[in-house]
């Protein structure tokens, strides 16, 4: 049998395709970081009689192997994150890298990705970017300075609302003149977009008692938001 590797919505439960639904009705076995997240998916679409299997990293070795073994005894199994896509800044690279080698079937489905809804929705360069995944928290000056040497079109990474504030003045610091767009909540009820030059995005989260909320910052070192550059 195979592994089906499903992305699941990166907040409203309704971004998920047909497939992907059929999929997790179909499967005995639901591989997933938290079995209290995706729950609360299989209940809005009513699927029942799952067996889920904690995948996280602290377990990925574990649970590579039982997962195989399942596979082997002609079981499909689904693998999902909390939101998103499996195996970006989550769990998943190593199941598959251990699928492939080991010639089992794997299956992905297209769906929902957070880095990709941010960087279509900041309006910032598209035809190359660069992924960082979750910021740094050793070592960022250097990492940034070395990250922002290359000619990506824009820069894009994860990071959280306590940390948003210093990161965004760390890069200050490093490139003055740099674009940004902050996508904050995406898909849920206080979706935003904060875009314009970086120092002007700092002075507006200054303002704000109290930042909430997944983060997505997209950042670019073309002015592509001025109006005067069209």
């Amino acid at each position: 049998m195979k592994l089906y590797v499903v992305p699941t919505p990166i907040g409203n439960l309704e971004d998920i395709t047909i497939r992907a639904i059929n999929i997790l009705k179909s499967v005995k076995f639901i591989a997933c970081e938290d079995t209290r997240r995706i729950q609360i998916l299989l209940k809005h679409y009513n699927i029942e009689g799952k067996t889920l299997l904690s995948y996280y990293h602290p377990k990925e070795a574990i649970q590579i192997r039982k997962i195989i073994s399942l596979i082997r005894k002609d079981e499909d199994v689904a693998l999902v994150s909390d939101a998103g896509t499996p195996s970006i800044s989550d769990p998943g690279f190593k199941l598959i890298n251990t699928c492939i080698k080991e010639n089992i079937p794997i299956e992905v489905l297209p769906g929902p990705c957070a880095l990709i809804t941010a960087l279509v929705g900041s309006g910032l360069p598209t035809h190359s970017f660069m992924f960082l995944g979750f910021a740094p928290r050793k070592s960022q000056e250097s990492f940034y300075k070395e990250v922002f040497s290359s000619d990506a079109g824009s820069y894009i990474l994860y990071e959280s609302p306590q940390r948003i504030l210093d990161t965004l003045e760390l890069i200050s610091y490093i490139e003055p003149n740099i674009t940004v767009a902050i996508a904050r909540e995406l898909t849920k009820i206080h979706e935003e977009y904060i875009r314009g030059n970086i120092k002007d995005v700092i002075e507006e989260l200054k303002k704000r008692n109290n930042i909430k909320g997944e983060i997505v910052l997209v950042l670019s070192k073309e002015n592509t938001l001025n109006k005067e550059s069209n």
